[in-house]
């Protein structure tokens, strides 16, 4: 009996001893499985935490703050040591960018080490940049605050995830595209198929110009308005002058755009041309009193084609590749104010609209303007038109139309120049002077959406490689070197209501005598083949002299405050004259439409003007291209489009080959409970 007193207790203290560290090991299991996960998905979000989140999705991109928006005021003094890191936080972007583009694959097995790769060295790169710009603005003047913060960038989803398969078939729906790569070519030195490079447009990119609804026209013009036009004639760039250049936004930078530009106008434009250069160039206007420089974008196929530039910056090495489309027609009118007279433009003004930047910055500066010859009623700012059958694309820039009276640049080279307000007025000190209406009309048939433009091929505009050629990265650039004689003569036929200028009833389009080239013949009614739109030079012929490569707007952005604004940006457009980009019913989904003939929609000439339903809007083209006029921050699908998609946790799945350790942690507790129980019930 008394032996077995002893043992009864030592057995049940073994057993509740068991029981105990079974419950606090499994607990601690779980505590530790539980917080390490959250640690992983949680606390280190933002860039690096969600690096292989955002890889897995598929296609991602880089989003640094852009310095250049920033610096409201730069010394001269200072000017070209700030000029000189703007470009280089452009060309760390881009370098970044390929890295990710080429080792995404490896990143995404290394997790948020891989992400890391790019984006540690990328900041510390930004940092080393920055300081210098603050070093040189502060020996000159007084010292930028905020910059430091502007180092950090973020790794996030496009939204364009493809889900492409080995064989290139498209895994989700018409948004996905097969992710061919600039080295995926074949024998014939062409990509495989009409399948984009790999860094844009996708199909979602696009949207059937039917669906979109009218907007609202502009002021009407009060007593005392300037009411008349000027017209410029300067070619289509049938002479093929190109580069990636930038001269307005990085002087003496070469490739500081990272895209190309097509050019008219002026023939001096690179990015080491002088003042004194652009004065005493020669020009393609019809009136030699104009030698001003009028630039944007490329607009290109994504059909494979090598153009000249397939090998180098700014082109096929930045993801800018495919056939160069050269205008059917451009018209540069100036036009007045609703208010009150315009006053002359200085000589040697820069004015860059929209912003090459603004899938990434947002859409606060975005101001350029895309839609089909009559449609031109309705007018998208963050997509493509996809036009009906007789109908041409159009892209439409409206310069900003009111000047600070002082200077013919800014720092951010958007503060001396801003927008009209909806009633026509400028803000207090600034002046109305004649506003730039640059009207593009493209011959490319409509793209097949749902097989990702390998029928018929999709086309973009070039731009920064991050930026991933979206429509609402859209800009174009302009310097005056009107001769003073004719600017006053512009002006004077402006204020008088009266409509003058060689361009005045000149359709200006593609003339083979202003080239000096033989051109395409005039389509017949056949539906065209994709790849023989309207030809720049040959990419195998020796191109004409043309500057190297370089960049575009590293702070083409801030453009939707007022002059004064703490944000040194520029006044709004109206608002009454909104794009209109919301689909006409409930997400109306891309549609292919027919290739079209060379006929017109409406039954008029392509590129009248006239609106669809065939009513007459002021002077023929420049009446609808009035119409264009976008509002800073407008487009609800623009924005809900560039924000990042979320970085959620895994599927079932997933969380479930995470949490396994916590799971076992939660049946060691279980059994500690149920042995304990037994202890307890024998001791009764």
């Amino acid at each position: 009996m008394g032996r077995n007193r002893r043992r009864r207790p030592t057995g049940a203290r073994r057993a509740t001893s068991a029981a105990v560290a079974l419950i606090l090991g499994g607990g601690g299991l779980v505590a530790v499985n539980v917080y390490a996960s959250a640690t992983e998905s949680g606390a280190g979000g933002g860039a690096q935490g969600a690096g292989n989140h955002v890889l897995s999705a598929g296609a991602a991109t880089i989003d640094c703050p852009d310095v250049g928006e920033k610096l409201t005021t730069v010394p001269d003094a200072a000017k070209g040591d700030v000029d000189k890191e703007l470009a280089s936080l452009d060309q760390q972007i881009a370098e970044a960018y390929q890295q990710l583009r080429s080792d995404g694959a490896q990143m995404e097995q290394n997790g948020d080490s891989g992400a890391d790769a790019v984006m540690n060295p990328l900041k510390e790169k930004r940092t080393e940049s920055i300081g210098r710009i603050v070093t040189a603005v502060d020996g000159a003047g007084d010292r930028p605050e905020g910059l430091d913060d502007l180092a950090a960038c973020t790794l996030r989803s496009s939204g364009d995830q493809s889900g492409a398969d080995e064989n290139g078939d498209q895994g989700q729906g018409d948004q996905g595209q097969a992710e061919q790569g600039q080295g995926d070519q074949g024998q014939d030195g062409q990509q495989g198929g009409n399948a984009p490079a790999g860094n844009g447009p996708v199909a979602a990119d696009f949207a059937d110009i039917n669906s979109v609804q009218p907007a609202a026209q502009t002021p009407r013009p009060q007593d005392g308005a300037s009411t008349g036009e000027f017209v410029t004639s300067c070619g289509v760039n049938a002479n093929g002058l190109f580069n990636s250049d930038n001269v307005i936004v990085a002087p003496g930078v070469t490739n500081g755009a990272h895209h190309f530009h097509d050019y008219i106008g002026n023939q001096s434009n690179n990015a080491f041309a002088s003042d004194s250069d652009l004065a005493n160039a020669d020009t393609t206007c019809k009136d030699d009193g104009d030698k001003s420089t009028y630039y944007w974008p490329v607009l290109r196929l994504q059909n494979g084609t090598r153009e000249r530039d397939a090998d180098a910056a700014g082109g096929g090495t930045e993801g800018n590749a495919g056939k160069i489309v050269t205008p059917k027609q451009v018209t540069l009118t100036f036009v007045g104010n609703a208010r009150g007279k315009v006053t002359a433009m200085p000589r040697l003004l820069r004015i860059i609209t929209g912003d090459a930047k603004a899938f990434v910055n947002g859409t606060a500066n975005a101001n350029a303007s895309w839609s089909c010859t009559g449609f031109e009623d309705r007018q998208l700012k963050d997509k493509y038109p996809v036009c009906p059958q007789g109908s041409d694309v159009v892209r439409t820039f409206r310069f900003q139309s009111c000047w600070d009276g002082a200077n013919i640049d800014s720092a951010n080279h958007r503060t001396h120049v801003a927008f009209q307000d909806a009633e026509g007025n400028c803000a207090g000190g600034f002046k109305a002077i004649p506003q730039l209406v640059q009207r593009i009309v493209y011959d490319v048939d409509a793209p097949s959406l749902k097989d990702g433009g390998r029928t018929s091929p999709l086309f973009a505009v070039d731009s920064f490689p991050e930026q991933l050629h979206k429509p609402v990265t859209d800009h174009g650039d302009f310097i005056n070197v009107f001769d003073e004689g004719l600017m006053k003569d512009a002006v004077d036929c402006i204020n008088q209501g009266r409509k003058c200028g060689v361009g005045a009833g000149d359709d200006n389009s593609q003339d083979p005598e202003e080239s000096g080239k033989p051109q395409e013949p005039s389509k017949s009614a056949e539906p065209p083949n994709p790849s023989e739109s309207a030809e720049p030079p040959n990419p195998s012929e020796e191109p004409t002299e043309q500057p190297a490569p370089t960049a575009d707007d590293p702070s083409d952005d801030n453009g939707g405050q007022a002059p004064g604004d703490d944000d040194g940006g520029q006044t709004t457009e109206p608002t009454a004259d909104t794009p209109g980009t919301e689909p006409a019913g409930d997400d109306a989904p891309p549609v292919d439409v027919e290739p079209k003939a060379d006929v017109s929609s409406s039954g008029q000439a392509a590129g009248s003007g006239d609106s669809h339903d065939g009513s007459h809007e002021g002077s023929g083209d420049v009446g609808t291209a009035a119409s264009t006029a976008p509002v800073a921050g407008s487009v609800p699908s623009a924005a809900s489009q560039t924000e990042p998609q979320a970085v959620a946790g895994g599927g079932l799945a997933d969380t479930g080959a995470q949490l396994w350790p916590a799971a076992i942690g939660g049946i060691f507790v279980i059994a500690g409970f149920v042995l304990l129980r037994r202890i307890r019930r024998g001791a009764m």
